[in-house]
């Protein structure tokens, strides 16, 4: 993994938002209504190509795929593993902070992610070849261009203890580990191919407000702990220098009151096997928290990716406020450990857009532009 050794580098969470007619292929294939199935695939063999160019013309650094065939960031695994199926007529989760405001309205959602996911059997592979076709699209992708480097996304056995109901395995820990065992072929198959690894762990954080709004804060702790360790048990054999480590809040629009600060669980995720840290640092409620790294020790060689462009909102930043935000964290743990990114994706669910597809252009633009005016300072 690069380190921002003459500049700040620029990147993102993965995820972007779909062209239009790609997004109507991905709902008709979620609604399990007859698609043509060679038509799809080169659909999202040209969108790669699209975005990746899009992000190079935006000036960012490391890049991804876009995640551009997938409905969610998670939800893709019940097309690729056994044992998952999607169930209508779950109950989405209310977040305790929504809870605490009833006239509180969220912003509409998509349709795609509104089925819970259900786990009635082992996990295992059941389409070994997506992981493949991911990898070789993307490859394609960038032949025509060099971004300074190249990762793939992907979720982490505790987003998924998150996210599925367990109603095949005897406990939380007994999931955990059965997704660790299947995942890490996904994991290794991406380090194999010459991208980094990003790790989505949601839950590590927003679990607390989400999944256990019940829990104290030690019992959370605890909680999480064991979904860091089956995450690397997942990523043995992968060098960490490979692997980024994407933690957040969940990418909604609410309070977000009742978020568990990152300094209470800040050395828990810094026990996962990964070179990078990637952090919230734009959404309101935790902008403040570059503090907490000067409390810490960052392990030798680790580098940290700040959010610095809210996910959420449809405001675009001004780049000296982002520059501002870059320079915060590269005091702290030098200018060379330091990548500037986003707070999340902004296409987690393919038909849920928060932020207008154009104006998520302009805040990577925004981004570029202020990496741009933190490094002048930084390097004079």
């Amino acid at each position: 993994m690069k380190h921002s050794t003459h500049r700040i580098l620029t990147t993102h969470a993965g995820s972007l938002a779909r062209p239009a007619d790609l997004l109507e292929m991905v709902r008709i294939k979620e609604a399990g209504q007859p698609y043509d199935h060679e038509a799809f695939a080169a659909r999202v063999r040209t969108a790669v190509a699209e975005v990746v160019g899009k992000q190079i013309d935006a000036g960012v650094d490391v890049v991804s795929d876009g995640e551009q065939g997938k409905p969610g960031f998670a939800n893709y695994v019940k097309d690729r593993l056994t044992g998952l199926i999607a169930r209508e007529g779950v109950p989405p989760r209310v977040s305790s902070d929504q809870a605490d405001f009833p006239d509180f309205q969220p912003p509409e959602g998509g349709t795609l992610n509104a089925r819970r996911m259900v786990c009635i059997g082992p996990i295992g592979w059941k389409d070994r070849a997506a992981v493949q076709t991911e990898i070789d699209n993307f490859k394609a992708a960038l032949q025509t261009v060099q971004p300074a480097e190249a990762f793939l996304p992907t979720v982490s056995p505790g987003t998924l203890a998150q996210n599925v109901i367990n109603e095949y395995y005897k406990d939380e820990e007994a999931f955990l580990f059965a997704v660790a065992d299947v995942m890490q072929e996904e994991y290794h198959a991406i380090v194999q191919a010459g991208f980094l690894l990003q790790i989505d762990s949601p839950d590590l954080a927003m679990g607390w407000h989400t999944q256990f709004p019940d829990k104290t804060l030690e019992e959370f702790r605890t909680i999480i702990a064991l979904r860091v360790e089956a995450l690397n048990h997942a990523l043995a054999g992968i060098p960490p220098e490979q692997v980024r480590h994407h933690i957040c809040w969940g990418n909604g629009e609410r309070p977000h009151h009742r978020d568990v600060e990152l300094k209470h669980i800040i050395d828990i995720l810094l026990r996962a096997r990964a070179g990078a840290l990637y952090v919230e640092g734009a959404n309101p409620r935790h902008g403040h928290e570059w503090k907490v790294f000067r409390d810490i020790q960052l392990p030798e060689g680790m580098v940290v990716i700040p959010g610095v462009i809210d996910t959420k909102t449809n405001i675009i930043e001004h780049p000296e406020l982002v520059a501002d935000r870059i320079v915060n964290y590269a005091r702290v743990v030098g200018r060379e450990n330091v990548i500037a990114g986003t707070d999340c994706g902004f296409g987690t669910s393919a038909d849920r857009t928060r932020v207008a597809p154009s104006i998520s252009w302009a805040k990577l633009q925004a981004l570029t532009e202020g990496a741009r005016l933190a490094s002048a300072q930084l390097w004079g």
